[in-house]
Order: structure tokens, then sequence, then C-alpha cells
């Protein structure tokens, strides 16, 4: 099984590859996003990681409060998103 972390605070010109790359010092990466704005393709500062189950306890406690590109990234277990309605 895997969990997906949010990683908020992000730098605006990091990408998918980028956060990967960072995350992979910590665990195996299954799978990266960053979340864009639909109408300016602009990163909107946050984005999501997926991985193993029994790895994502202590890739929040070592990356929650690190350091990419000068700025200190939050990182938690992601939330299911709320319905809009």
């Amino acid at each position: 099984m895997t969990k997906t972390l949010y990683v908020g605070n992000l730098p605006w010109r990091v990408t998918d590859d980028d956060l990967a790359r960072v995350f992979s010092a910590h665990a195996e990466v299954k799978n990266s996003r960053v979340i864009v704005d639909r109408e300016t393709g602009r990163s909107r500062g946050f984005g999501f990681v997926e991985v193993d189950d029994v790895d994502a306890d202590k890739v929040i406690r070592e990356m929650n409060g690190s350091e990419i590109d000068g700025r200190t990234i939050i990182v938690n277990e992601a939330r299911p998103r709320q319905s809009r309605i």
C-alpha cells in the first residue's frame, strides 16, 4: 500500500521531478505532482508525494520543516479533498 503526503510552501519553480528527487533521498517515490493553476499554469505552491505506507511516517519526520531552495516546507499526511457543492 502507499500513502500520499501533502507538501506545502514549495518554491514556485519546483517541478514534479524536483519534488521526486528531493524525497527519493528518504524513500522510494511512487508518484509526485506539483499542483498548478489551470489558467496560468503556474505552481500553486503545494504538491503531493506518494510513498510506501511503511516509509510515510519516517518521511514526514525527516522532511517536515526542511528546506527546498530556501523555503521551509510543510509535510504531512494528505487528507481527502472536501467535495465542492
